[in-house]
């Protein structure tokens, strides 16, 4: 079965959706099968993963829904070598929708159930809001990666994000853990990034991951070639951190 993970930041901007893209395709450079969940009207992660989101006839949004299924709505991110149940606009609309509907945390768990026994990765990229989107990813997981840049704004928001994830576990997902901090457009020139990642390791321990993302501009350029900067570029320093994030991944979910 699958281990469902979201990739969650109430923060704007920390690279959510690059760390999704890229571990989906560093995971299936491992051989690993792999269904990325985009969860965030904007639709970046479909995006990136090479799926024009302006030509879809079903995406996330009918799903949850529950006008159409996981199934019928995924595609195969050609690039990437693994499945995207991708996101456009409409998307937006549904968090008015299924306000209305039964269960309606549980809608994107139930969906996902379906084709649990595909795939041994399901990745969620989630927006940068505490939303009912966001909320539905939360409930499906087993556990959530944190992706953060190492300054002084991203450990206040880190606090806000690890008080939600624990209500959620507490009442609405008991298998719900963070499984690991990831340091993201890492530059080891600047003082404040040595010193707060320091402190992250020193606070949480073996919960931050071993691998660091450096900055990387070929990470950001991928994106606009519909193209994960794992296959875009190789053997850019980027790419390269997220295949060994990849293998890092592999072996952490040996013993969760």
């Amino acid at each position: 079965m699958a281990k469902i993970f979201c990739v969650a930041n109430q923060k704007g901007g920390v690279g959510k959706t690059t760390t999704a893209v890229n571990l989906a395709a560093g995971l299936a450079q491992h051989n690993q099968r792999v269904l990325l969940v985009d969860l965030d009207p904007q639709g970046n992660a479909t995006m990136g993963a090479g799926v024009n989101k302006a030509e879809l006839k079903t995406s996330i949004y009918e799903v949850l829904l529950g006008m159409s299924d996981v199934n019928e709505a995924r595609k195969r991110s050609e690039t990437g070598r693994f499945d995207v149940l991708p996101a456009n606009r409409e998307l937006a609309g549904a968090e008015v929708e299924m306000v209305e509907l039964d269960n309606r945390e549980k809608r994107l768990k139930n969906a996902l159930a379906a084709v649990e026994a595909e795939y041994d990765f399901m990745l969620i990229d989630c927006p940068p809001a505490l939303s009912m989107l966001t909320l539905n990813g939360l409930c499906a997981a087993h556990g959530v990666i944190i992706p953060m840049q190492c300054e002084y704004y991203a450990l206040e928001g880190l606090s806000d994000l690890v008080n939600t994830i624990k209500k959620v576990h507490a009442n609405l997902n008991p298998d719900l853990k963070i499984i690991g901090l990831l340091r993201v457009m890492f530059d080891p020139r600047m003082t404040l990034s040595q010193q707060v990642s320091a402190q992250l390791e020193e606070h949480f321990g073996d919960k931050v991951f071993k691998t660091i993302i450096p900055r990387n501009v070929r990470l950001a350029e991928a994106p606009s070639y519909g193209m994960p900067g794992v296959t875009f570029d190789p053997i850019s320093k980027g790419a390269q951190a997220y295949i060994a994030f990849g293998a890092e991944m592999v072996e952490r979910i040996k013993s969760i």
